[in-house]
């Protein structure tokens, strides 16, 4: 069995993706797949590489799924993995996508290792499977999102400053928030008492009446329409308020308005930036083009932005409720030590076993090697053109959409020929 092979990986169209060739994902779907016909008028979203049941991905040339030539032959994987990541249906600890979004995703948190086999077990439907899934995005292009519960400073000013979004919780809820959270917290306790007040704020926003939403969100347009980047205090008024306005357009007069803009870090991310979501964090993407990757789960719980099942009794009890600035949401990536040569590796590596990921950059004729790895690698092109290949044997064109799984303890070497080749590679260690 070979070490290295390419994928050919198959694309989801979901109604937030951008359309026809405007999606990377498209494309990348198009590069390995003659088959696969760009309609200029359907949404692409997501690119999934890995061994998920949901979008298995092929070997190229003998069309075996992934998920076959792996259970075949358990030594790609690496012993150490196999056994500590024992999935049964999907025997990469990893899912590895390309997202191209052109409208914004639900707001969404994912549940922790228990809580997914809970739901699971209860609603197999919703819950597809019973694994946690804590995700990092790496950004291709310029990309928004939010990330995480602003710091509660920022939540009480809005409350003060926008009666519209005070008017959606009861009056209670709101002045006690006001009253009783503590504006830099200093001790756990502290924290603690925080959290209490955010989760009964969250919950007063999740369970207010559609009509309230609705009336209250109807306000809120016409008065930023109408007062620019007055209408939100002192925290990036010109930014929220061109953001609020296009999400309304996307979604009118949305409860998102309300649990993504006022309580949730608005991120931007450049070329390279990485953002990192823990299980149970709220978030959500709004636009651009990212890396993205993942335990091997498809568990979404949903609070706005969306037409589908929101499960809002159990985002208010899962949700951390932890509070911080967006740039601590940011990860910065770091130097890797097992590469060699005359390019650039750089590698982001969360804070989790199932996966870690390594962006490689080689221009025109320069060279570099990855030392093999203990795990597997699944590897996508992005830009450029090159090879990669096998340390002294085996060398394949690599060209934005290739997709190549890397068997454990394999020497890669890439090589540009034509402008910078950049790639990105998920992989697992032990």
């Amino acid at each position: 069995m070979s070490v290295l092979f390419q994928l050919q990986c198959g694309a989801q169209k979901y109604d937030w993706g951008k359309i026809g060739r405007s999606s990377s994902v498209a494309k990348f779907a198009a590069a390995t797949d003659l088959t696969f016909e760009i309609d200029e008028k359907t949404p692409y979203a997501e690119l999934w590489m890995g061994t998920h049941p949901s979008v298995p991905s092929k070997n190229l040339d003998t069309q075996v799924t992934l998920h076959d030539i792996l259970d075949k032959d358990p030594s790609l994987v690496g012993t150490a993995v196999a056994t500590k990541f024992d999935s049964g249906s999907a025997n990469l600890p990893f899912l590895f996508k390309v997202l191209s979004i052109q409208k914004v995703l639900s707001i969404q948190a994912h549940p922790d290792k228990s809580l997914a086999k809970i739901l699971h077990e209860n609603d197999p439907k919703n819950y597809p499977d019973d694994n946690h899934k804590p995700e990092m995005a790496i950004a291709l292009t310029n990309f928004e999102g939010f990330c995480g519960f602003r710091p509660v400073k920022e939540i009480k000013g809005f409350l003060e400053t926008v009666p519209e979004f005070r008017s959606v919780v009861p009056e209670q809820v709101a002045k006690a928030f006001i009253d009783g959270v503590i504006d830099e917290p200093q001790t756990e306790q502290e924290e603690a008492v925080n959290k209490l007040y955010l989760q009964k704020l969250f919950q007063g926003v999740m369970t207010a009446p559609d009509a309230t939403i609705k009336d209250a969100a109807a306000k809120l347009v016409a008065r930023v329409q109408n007062e620019s980047g007055s209408f939100a205090g002192c925290y990036g008024d010109d930014a929220l308020a061109d953001l609020l306005l296009r999400l309304n357009i996307q979604f009118p007069l949305d409860i998102g308005l309300f649990c993504g803009v006022f309580l949730l870090n608005y991120v931007t991310l450049k070329t390279g930036e990485a953002i990192f979501l823990k299980a149970k964090d709220p978030h959500a993407y709004i636009s651009g083009d990212i890396i993205e990757c993942m335990a091997a789960s498809d568990n979404v719980v949903r609070a706005g932005f969306t037409p589908k099942f929101k499960d809002v009794k159990n985002l208010v009890e899962m949700l951390t409720y932890e509070c911080a600035p967006v740039e601590g949401q940011k990860m910065k990536p770091a130097s890797f030590e097992r590469s060699s040569g005359d390019g650039l590796v750089y590698l982001y590596d969360p804070p989790i076993p199932e996966f870690a990921v390594l962006r490689t950059e080689v221009s025109k004729g320069q060279k570099e090697t990855i030392q093999g790895l203990s795990g597997p690698s699944v590897v996508v092109v992005t830009e450029g053109k090159g090879t990669i290949g096998i340390k002294g044997g085996k060398t394949m064109a690599a060209e934005p959409g290739f997709v190549f799984f890397v068997g454990a303890g394999t020497d890669i070497e890439y090589v540009g020929i034509e402008d910078k080749l950049v790639t990105y590679g998920a992989f697992c260690e032990v």
